[in-house]
């Protein structure tokens, strides 16, 4: 039987994170000062990494399109779902489903290889430094930057092009603040077994490899880091210490949600909210606040604006 889309389902219905009113508020004030924290400071990074000659090396290329990336993670839901605690019944049009799922996942997958190409790149300026300038060049920035958003998209449309087609007849509530994906899949009015096993091995695919080749890259530059004096070493140590964290925290609920996308456990949805809410705030946090060379940016940027206004 051929799989048209003749679906009678016009709009789902997300059923949030509680329908406690004095919750909804709390989650509102916490959720507004994390968006905005985070959308500015990215924006920031940004501004301060095109701006500023000092930052003018293949790391803070990658870094900014890193910002960039997190920028989009930040607004494909929690804007909606800011929205969402003041309404009653919380809806979303089909193609406004769609949309979400196309650009979480398209982003989701653009930041997992651009994290392997950040983890490449400190290891050839650990590993190779007398030819890191030639290796890094501005070309393999671009390329590396291209390759992550094709596969992010890829990655997205993949799963896309399955799911549009599914007949929605009946069920439209999700049980999240946003679509997602397995759960909107399950709505379907359809076995939907085969459509499961294809997004665990899709999704899985590409979140165990770049989880693969992240561990072995910086177990291979924490060795490296290791046998050099301690004086040569403080720095690197500090930026490969920035890497990991956001690697093991981006990584962490992210393949726990791929390994076991349709598992129904109460920890899933607040596991959602920091995936989507709070992990585009790691960026400007760590990488910012344990870098001397973005401060010290931030700083001139800062001077520069007080200085221009006293004049």
């Amino acid at each position: 039987m051929a799989h048209t889309n003749e679906s009678m389902v016009s709009e789902f219905v997300l059923l949030g994170l509680s329908n406690s009113w004095e919750l909804q508020l709390f989650f509102f004030a916490i959720f507004s000062i994390v968006y905005v924290t985070s959308v500015l400071g990215n924006v920031l990074i940004i501004v301060i990494i095109s701006f500023d000659s000092h930052l003018n090396s293949p790391m803070y290329f990658l870094l900014s399109n890193l910002s960039f990336i997190d920028i989009c993670q930040s607004n494909f839901a929690t804007p909606k779902m800011l929205v969402d605690f003041f309404v009653e019944r919380k809806t979303i049009s089909f193609e406004g489903c769609m949309a979400q799922i196309f650009v979480l996942h398209s982003s989701v997958g653009s930041e997992m290889m651009l994290l392997v190409a950040m983890a490449y790149d400190r290891f050839i300026a650990i590993c190779k430094p007398l030819h890191y300038s030639t290796i890094m060049n501005r070309r393999l920035c671009i390329i590396f930057v291209s390759i992550s958003w094709a596969v992010g998209i890829l990655h997205s449309v993949s799963h896309l092009a399955f799911t549009v087609d599914l007949p929605f007849c009946g069920p439209n509530e999700v049980d999240s603040f946003f679509c997602d994906l397995p759960l909107v899949i399950e709505l379907a009015c359809m076995d939907t077994y085969e459509m499961e096993i294809m997004t665990l091995t899709n999704s899985g695919l590409i979140s165990l490899s770049c989880f693969l080749a992240l561990i072995i890259s910086y177990t291979i530059i924490l060795i490296s880091v290791r046998r050099r004096s301690s004086s040569g070493s403080s720095k690197a140590l500090s930026t490969l210490t920035a890497h990991i964290t956001v690697v093991i925290l981006f990584f962490g609920p992210c393949v726990y949600f791929y390994i076991w996308p349709f598992s129904r456990l109460s920890v899933d949805k607040f596991l959602s909210v920091f995936y989507t809410v709070c992990t585009p705030l790691l960026n400007p946090i760590i990488y910012s606040l344990r870098n001397e060379d973005v401060k010290a940016a931030m700083w001139k940027l800062r001077n520069r604006h007080v200085n221009s206004w006293k004049n």
